[in-house]
């Protein structure tokens, strides 16, 4: 049954499933010409030399950390530190611990909910090697200022974009600051495909570890001339050719066919969202009871979070029970302030000062979906409800 106001939308036309079914006609179903039209379409658009699809954004993570334990030159170790924010998915952090690295916590801007930059020269130390930059909800975090920082001190910059594609700060795309930027295509994201993931990046090496990683280490998927390893003159072993501890999570063709058609329709999608953000901001900006993540640049608007102002003392079971009512779909903001989760008992990390803000953002907020058409009703009902029950 159809919510009035529900978290996610389809956003698939006729092109969608046409797309679909040629796959289908062709009898190739898994990677295959599909994949590398909708990697080229994607590298493209975001103005990257290279892009790698795989079956997930948390798997892109997943590629995006292992390919920098492999590179020639300044490489992750087991035991380096990397600075990362209080709020962002599971999977910006599984991957970071899976591989043996030791977490570093910074708290968030309670605005932005993005990472507090004021706070990354304290977070560093002699072991830090890395900063992941995540970009919360469709908002820009501060990139610009994470990516000079990563400059100045000699560090990788990681950017897990996979809630804010289309985003953009001072007219660079969010998720091109990072030696790697990954992106997700999950059903409810900017676009859909199904399930899916991109990781971008414009370093020849770390695409190709990528290429190899995704598809069980192998080379079969490395492009001729590939400098990860030297050709034999023997097809027969080269077709089943390992160099590398790798994985399986290749992309199916369906997914990237769906891909390159939802990609056609992500500038229109995106105007959509923008538009629904304009007007939720003119009903809740400003005011004292919420409040309201602040643009920083140009978002994409992936959803709009609501924070219940804790100086007002708010009753957050009530207004969830009043959305309920109202047929209003809401969720946890993110994952929420991730140090506060069961898991971090298998977690090596330790945390710059307090996670004030994360915690806020945990206790008081939640947010409600943005869709790529219009939701004027939606969110007049949502503004409705809130001032009705929030003193």
């Amino acid at each position: 049954m159809t919510m009035f106001y529900d978290l996610a939308a389809d956003s698939w036309g006729a092109e969608e499933k046409a797309a679909i079914d040629q796959v289908i006609l062709s009898g190739r179903l898994t990677m295959g010409p599909k994949v590398a039209e909708f990697e080229a379409a994607f590298a493209d658009y975001f103005g990257r030399k290279f892009a790698v699809m795989v079956n997930s954004g948390s798997s892109a993570n997943l590629v995006g950390v292992a390919s920098l334990f492999y590179r020639r030159e300044n490489p992750l170790k087991r035991g380096d530190e990397v600075i990362v924010p209080a709020i962002s998915w599971s999977t910006t952090y599984n991957p970071l611990q899976q591989y043996g690295l030791k977490l570093r916590f910074v708290d968030v801007d309670l605005d932005t909910l993005n990472v507090d930059v004021s706070q990354l020269e304290q977070a560093l130390t002699p072991e830090t090697n890395m900063i992941v930059g995540v970009s919360v909800l469709g908002n820009p975090a501060a990139l610009d200022i994470m990516r000079a920082f990563a400059n100045s001190h000699g560090l990788i910059f990681f950017e897990d974009n996979c809630e804010s594609m289309d985003a953009e700060l001072n007219g660079q795309k969010a998720g091109t600051f990072g030696d790697i930027g990954t992106f997700s295509s999950f059903f409810s994201h900017h676009i859909s495909t199904i399930e899916g993931g991109m990781l971008t990046t414009d370093d020849a090496e770390l695409n190709d570890l990528a290429r190899a990683i995704r598809a069980h280490g192998w080379t079969r998927d490395l492009p001729e001339g590939s400098e990860l390893y030297e050709r034999r003159d023997d097809d027969f072993f080269e077709a089943y050719r390992f160099i590398l501890p790798g994985y399986n999570v290749r992309p199916q063709e369906i997914n990237a066919a769906v891909g390159i058609e939802q990609l056609k329709k992500l500038p229109p999608m995106t105007v959509a969202r923008r538009h629904n953000l304009a007007h939720f901001h003119h009903l809740f900006y400003g005011d004292k009871r919420f409040i309201i993540q602040r643009e920083n640049g140009k978002s994409s608007s992936f959803c709009f979070t609501i924070i219940l102002n804790p100086a007002r003392n708010p009753d957050r079971p009530k207004v969830m029970a009043a959305l309920k009512e109202a047929d209003i779909g809401f969720r946890m903001i993110t994952g929420g302030c991730f140090p506060r989760h069961d898991v971090m008992r298998f977690f090596d990390c330790d945390f710059v000062g307090e996670m004030t803000n994360g915690d806020i953002a945990h206790d008081y907020g939640f947010f409600v979906g943005n869709h790529p058409f219009d939701l004027t009703p939606q969110i007049d009902k949502l503004w409705e409800v809130l001032d009705s029950v929030c003193d």
